[in-house]
């Protein structure tokens, strides 16, 4: 019976993750390029039982055999194995702001920061005091020569992520070519660490990040940014059924709870 408790208990620490998960995906339904996370259990492992009587080995003219019947499997209970990222992409939302960029398909923009260059699908960039495309938070953004510098111009930035610029001032002289904007990629990103504020750094497993080429680099969608890949509908669907699953692994154990208290209260006393 003490088994039980820990079995129940086990579940509802799994279920009990799993609606963390889900809270902070619906928390962050509005946040540019959020990925959703999703956590995955796995069981303990299974004992297999016999029925301890009628345990022995039957010798015959072809070796010998276990006669132990087998009643079943039992199993021990369930953890959190991990919590994974899903990188699915979202939608695409216009925001007609020339400094907002959205990556259609795979990539990640290159940002610089005191700790190093780490990666983020938000393109919800700003032109600093200094001059330079950055970040919300006032990292620069980093094409592939370096920082790019965009201070009083009219730029466009073209799907392969090459920028033109032209002076604000002067709207009859011609773009020129500034830099091309650093899209890298990961041989698995779904292991890339979450850091806050939609960045993401490399891990031993997801690989260090190398330059986004050919068919396997994303779209750069100027005017628009890419919206959490999070459905409303389906994480209050999974939230009602951990609720559900919490409240069945509750209901075990004070059943377990119940049947322990009568055999020490009755049974031990008839004893």
């Amino acid at each position: 019976m003490i088994r039980g408790w820990y079995t129940g208990a086990s579940g509802m620490l799994a279920q009990q993750n799993r609606l963390d998960v889900i809270a902070n995906n619906l928390a962050n339904v509005d946040t540019t390029s959020f990925k959703r996370d999703v956590a995955v259990s796995k069981n303990f492992s299974e004992l297999l039982l016999r029925r301890l009587n009628d345990d022995g080995v039957l010798k015959n003219p072809f070796g010998s055999q276990d006669v132990a019947p087998i009643i079943g499997k039992l199993g021990l209970g369930v953890e959190t194995n991990e919590i994974f990222t899903e990188f699915e992409q979202g939608s695409l939302k216009q925001t007609s702001n020339p400094a907002d960029f959205a990556i259609e398909g795979h990539g990640f923009f290159a940002v610089e920061t005191p700790q190093g260059e780490q990666y983020t699908r938000n393109g919800n960039f700003i032109i600093g005091v200094e001059g330079y495309l950055m970040t919300k938070e006032g990292y620069p953004v980093l094409g592939e020569n370096g920082r790019l510098f965009l201070q009083d111009m009219e730029f466009t930035v073209r799907q392969d992520g090459d920028i033109y610029a032209r002076p604000i001032a002067d709207p009859e002289a011609d773009a020129n070519f500034v830099d091309r904007l650093k899209i890298v990629e990961f041989e698995n990103e779904r292991y890339l660490k979450k850091k806050g504020s939609s960045f993401y750094l490399e891990s031993q497993l997801s690989g260090p990040a190398i330059a986004a080429e050919g068919p396997r680099r994303g779209i750069i969608v100027q005017g628009y940014l890419e919206t959490a890949n999070v459905n409303v509908v389906n994480e209050m669907v999974q939230m009602i059924d951990v609720n559900r699953a919490y409240e069945a692994n509750q209901k075990t154990i004070q059943a377990q709870d119940t049947m322990m208290n009568k055999l020490w209260n009755e049974v031990a006393k008839l004893r």
